[in-house]
C-alpha cells in the first residue's frame, strides 16, 4: 500500500515517524545499522548536491534537495535521541540561543554598524562561547575535513582578523608572482634531475593558497569562481563533443588543430 502523510499532521511530525519506523524493530536492515558516523558521508553527499541544485537556478529542485538534507539531519538527530543524548528539539533550542546571542544589533540594545561591523562581533562572540572558549588557536573551529580551497579561505581570513595580513591585493598579487617564480625553478630543476615531486608540489600549493588569499581581497570566494570556471569549460567541451558528432567526426582522432578549432566555436557560442 502506498504511504500517504497523515492528514492534518505536520510533515516534520511526519518524517521523524517514518524515521522511527525505518529503526524500528521491523524496519528497514539498513537503516537500523547506520551511526552518526556512518552518515556523514550521505551528508556530505547531499550537502554537494543542494549546492549544484541551488545553482542549478531551479526551485523545484532545491526544494527537493533541501528535503533530502532536512531527513538526514532529523534521522543524525534521532539516533542521538535514542541514545538518551539529546532530540531534535533540543538542537533547535540551542541553535535558537545562539543565533539570538550573535546577533545583538537585532535581538538586544547593539548599534548594527557596517557589515564589517557586524562581522567582528559575530566573530567575537562565537569565540567567547563556551564551545570556543578552551580552543588553543584561533584556527580549531576550522575543520580539517573541508574542501581544501574553502579551508585555506576560512583559515586565511581568520588569520587576518588579527592583522596578520597584507595591506593590500596589490601586495597579494606580488606575493603570487614571487611564489610563481618559485614555482618555475623548482619545476625546471625537478625536469633536470628527476628529485621528488613533493618540493615542487608544495610551491604549486603556495601558489593556489596565495590566489585564495587574492580572492579574499577581491571580495569573491575562490570555491565559487573555480565552480564557474568549471562549469563553463564543461559546457564548452560538450558543445566540442556536439559539434564533432554532428560533423561526422570522432574528437578523439582529431588533429591538435582541428580541435582548436571547434573551440574557438565553443568560446563563441558559450560565453558563460
Amino acid at each position: 500500500m502506498e504511504h500517504k502523510l497523515t492528514e492534518k499532521r505536520s510533515p516534520l511530525i511526519e518524517i521523524l515517524e517514518i524515521i522511527k519506523r525505518l529503526r524500528g524493530e521491523n524496519g528497514c536492515p539498513w537503516d537500523k545499522k547506520q551511526t552518526p558516523k556512518t552518515m556523514t558521508i550521505y551528508l556530505i553527499e547531499e550537502i554537494h548536491e543542494l549546492v549544484e541544485a541551488i545553482n542549478s537556478g531551479k526551485p523545484d529542485a532545491v526544494m527537493e534537495e533541501l528535503g533530502d538534507v532536512l531527513f538526514l539531519i532529523l534521522f543524525v538527530a534521532y539516533i542521538f535521541e535514542t541514545t538518551g543524548h539529546f532530540n531534535i528539539m533540543d538542537v533547535a533550542d540551542k541553535n535558537c540561543e545562539k543565533m539570538i546571542n550573535r546577533h545583538p544589533h537585532v535581538f538586544g540594545d547593539k548599534k548594527g554598524g557596517s557589515i564589517e561591523d557586524i562581522r567582528k562581533r559575530w566573530h567575537s562572540i562565537k569565540m567567547k562561547e563556551k564551545n570556543h572558549s578552551e580552543s588553543e588557536s584561533l584556527l580549531d573551529a576550522i575543520p580539517s575535513s573541508l574542501p581544501a580551497l574553502i579551508r585555506a579561505y576560512r583559515i586565511s581570513e581568520r588569520a587576518a582578523k588579527t592583522g596578520f595580513d597584507w595591506d593590500g591585493i596589490s601586495d597579494v598579487m606580488e606575493k603570487v608572482n614571487e611564489e610563481f617564480s618559485e614555482f618555475k625553478t623548482e619545476l625546471s630543476e625537478n625536469n633536470r634531475d628527476k628529485k621528488n615531486t613533493d618540493k615542487i608540489a608544495m610551491e604549486f600549493g603556495d601558489i593556489l593558497f596565495t590566489l585564495v588569499n587574492v580572492a579574499r581581497f577581491a571580495h569573491f570566494h575562490p570555491e565559487t569562481a573555480l565552480t564557474s570556471s568549471i562549469n563553463k569549460f564543461e559546457k564548452r567541451f560538450r558543445y566540442m563533443e556536439k559539434s564533432a558528432s554532428q560533423k561526422g567526426l570522432d574528437l578523439e582522432s582529431l588533429a591538435k588543430e582541428e580541435m582548436d578549432i571547434l573551440w574557438d566555436e565553443s568560446k563563441k557560442n558559450i560565453t558563460d
